[in-house]
């Protein structure tokens, strides 16, 4: 299994680039060091001119493969849960019961990525991205067109598919992509706030006790429907 998804190249929205950036060496040094950079120096003080310098380009060069550096920070947020929803494909393959993969699903979602090895891009490093920056990617004016446009498929599909593990638990329930929309955006917060604002939250560093609070959560929630 880790071998096969060490492999995986995950595909999103063309519509997220120019150029796709694994056809070339310098499309991976790109994305490879781009995505270490934003998570470094944050997206507002990372610029394709400091990347440049990094990976021995010209701006004009990395243009070719992105508009801006906040399409890049879409790539690199699509890329993430396209990842995640393999994590949860294959994590859950071989669980017959649905509590099971819903807890497996709260673990991913609290936690993040099971699977921590990949040639493309480091999951780890994504996932920092996505905790630290993904929020600044779409609270935008350019929001709207850039949904009509399919550039948020991956986190979309990643929720429909344990949405529709809460179905089948209770399929009464009324509010699974609700349910599920929001652990994924609060645990994400939480993730944030423990990092840089602890007053926010009872739960530390540490990913458990993140994990026990939104799995209590999501069982209680469908469970007194």
């Amino acid at each position: 299994m880790d071998t096969i998804l060490r492999k995986l190249k995950i595909e999103v929205s063309g519509s997220l680039y120019q150029k796709e950036p694994f056809s070339s060496d310098l499309g991976y040094s790109i994305v490879q060091e781009g995505s270490k950079m934003i998570l470094e120096l944050g997206l507002e003080q990372f610029t394709f001119k400091k990347l440049s310098l990094v990976i021995g380009s010209t701006e004009a060069a990395i243009y070719r493969y992105f508009d801006n550096k906040h399409k890049l920070l879409l790539y690199l947020s699509a890329w993430y849960w396209g990842w995640m929803e393999h994590n949860l494909v294959y994590s859950t393959a071989n669980m017959t019961d649905a509590g099971e993969r819903l807890a497996m699903a709260v673990r991913l979602m609290s936690e993040g990525p099971v699977f921590l090895q990949n040639d493309y891009l480091e999951p780890s490093v994504l996932r920092d991205i996505v905790v630290n920056e993904a929020l600044k990617g779409f609270l935008t004016k350019e929001v709207d067109l850039e949904h009509e446009s399919g550039l948020f498929a991956q986190v979309y599909k990643f929720s429909d598919r344990v949405a529709t593990i809460i179905t089948e638990i209770n399929p009464e329930y009324k509010f699974p992509k609700t349910l599920v929309s929001t652990v994924l955006e609060s645990s994400l917060m939480q993730s944030f706030h423990s990092q840089h604002l602890p007053g926010m939250t009872e739960n530390g560093l540490e990913s458990a006790s993140r994990f026990q609070f939104f799995h209590q959560l999501v069982v209680k929630a469908i469970q007194n429907d």
